[in-house]
């Protein structure tokens, strides 16, 4: 049998932390039906460059290639429960075919795991792309993690 694939949208500053791993490894015990698919892969990385410089946008690697072979979701906001610009399109681009998401809220070293719908997309709860770079990048523009 095999397993419909589950996309796990984060934020880039969470890739390769004790958080990442930490949700990863609850994943088999949440969504047992399911195989994970991390976007913390080298060939995510690999086709979303290869994007950029095809095609001017990177993440439309994620919506045309990677989401169309997923069954649902299951995303990771900030912690203050904002979405970043591009894991709201990456949910959303699910949502709009009908397939199922989840939100991980994390309350201390717990992780809950709700359903996600379209009514959790209001405007003051996704962020701009500009409002998540600005998250994701200290003020020389690397990655704060």
């Amino acid at each position: 049998m095999t397993r419909d694939k589950l996309y796990f949208g984060h934020p880039i500053n969470t890739y390769n932390t004790s958080l990442e791993l930490e949700l990863l490894s609850l994943m088999p015990d949440l969504f047992p039906m399911w195989e994970i698919e991390n976007p913390n892969q080298q060939k995510h990385q690999d086709g979303y460059k290869k994007f950029g410089e095809e095609k001017g946008n990177g993440m439309l690697y994620f919506t045309e290639v990677v989401l169309p072979a997923c069954g649902g979701g299951v995303f990771l906001p900030f912690r203050d429960g904002k979405l970043g610009a591009g894991i709201a399109k990456e949910a959303l681009c699910l949502l709009d075919k009908d397939l199922p998401c989840w939100e991980i809220a994390l309350k201390g070293a717990l992780a809950v795991v709700m359903d996600l719908s379209k009514d959790d997309f209001m405007e003051d709860r996704v962020l701009s792309v500009e409002e998540t770079r600005a998250r994701l990048r200290d003020a020389e523009g690397n990655l704060s993690i």
